[in-house]
């Protein structure tokens, strides 16, 4: 099997590692030094069950690498119009290609059926530019629980001991394209999942992000740390409550325990992503994973105030820092 992983950062380094690890021809885009360093001496993953060190093609053109059986598309959000204008090389009739991201994907309300059916999201792809380049009959949802960094160019650092990625087709049928991958990602060493439910799945850790990235977006620090104020943990527990009565209203039956996140974030030191990349002056994935879900709790006529208090503060800092908006 041919795998491209389209954003070969902390989280798309580590599943490249492990899908060469289970025997696939494996290459990757990445760019700057992190891609000099993974041509020169390979990529090097340090994780809980061992260190692992491959040797993908790495290149940061699309055109060096001809079509794939499967893209993992793993690039922040803002990197969505570059995957667009740059994928269709890799692309052949029955390319697989799997969004791995955060937040709200672009392609949400497409094959989902019901009064929604089809719904655009115009901010998070813009012009239907992903839509247009993919086509929604190749495109798979991915949900990856794998909390990671890139510690040095071409090393990558993962703190989670279970790390997982769950798959499944945007509408809802079980798969064998989807099984063969799930299977492989198992091959390699971490939970590979297929679920019929991606949307769900989504929202479960889209509920953790909105409280936990948010928080820390405003104090800089780690959800252990935030935690641990008795205030800003009571914020967290009413973001997920929010947080659940959208996904609800919007059909997905999501059970998850708001106070099971909360005491496992009380001992999380590692930082969320989109804190990070407020640390390193990376554009933020604010649309993604803060305005859309308040934009479609007013679609399903769901009150969210301490979402929308935190995402409105959210924003003004992002902009502050030059890390959002025009």
């Amino acid at each position: 099997m041919k795998i491209c992983v389209y954003g070969a950062g902390a989280i798309g380094g580590h599943l490249a590692a492990r899908v060469a690890r289970a025997g696939a021809e494996t290459s990757v885009i990445a760019r700057g030094a992190h891609l000099a360093a993974i041509q020169a001496n390979g990529l090097t993953v340090h994780a809980p069950d061992g260190t692992l060190r491959v040797t993908p093609v790495a290149t940061d053109s699309p055109r060096d690498l001809g079509p794939q059986d499967v893209v993992l598309v793993t690039v922040k959000a803002p990197g969505l119009a570059e995957v667009a204008a740059g994928i269709a090389p890799l692309l052949k009739p029955e390319t697989l290609v799997v969004f791995v991201m955060n937040g709200i994907p672009w392609w949400y309300f497409q094959k989902l059926g019901g009064p929604h059916d089809g719904r655009r999201l115009d901010r998070l792809d813009p012009g239907d530019a992903v839509l247009n380049a993919v086509g929604i009959d190749r495109t798979v949802g991915g949900v990856v629980y794998s909390a990671s960094a890139v510690i040095a160019p071409g090393v990558i650092e993962v703190e989670q001991a279970k790390s997982r990625l769950i798959l499944g087709e945007i509408d809802g049928t079980l798969t064998p394209r989807v099984d063969a991958l799930a299977a492989l990602i198992r091959a390699g060493g971490i939970s590979g999942e297929m679920t019929s439910a991606i949307r769900t799945e989504i929202w479960a850790k889209l509920m953790s992000n909105l409280a936990g990235g948010s928080l820390a977006v405003l104090t800089g620090a780690a959800p252990k740390s935030v935690y641990a104020d008795p205030v800003a943990e009571d914020a967290a527990r009413r973001v997920m409550t929010e947080a659940i009565a959208i996904a609800r209203a919007l059909g997905c039956n999501l059970d998850v325990d708001p106070e099971a996140r909360i005491a496992n974030g009380r001992s999380m030191d590692h930082k969320p992503s989109i804190l990070q990349d407020l640390e390193l002056g990376r554009r933020m994935e604010i649309d993604q994973m803060f305005d859309a879900p308040t934009v479609l709790a007013r679609l399903a006529g769901v009150r969210t105030p301490t979402i929308d208090l935190l995402v409105a503060l959210c924003k003004i800092r992002a902009r502050g820092a030059g890390l959002y908006g025009e």
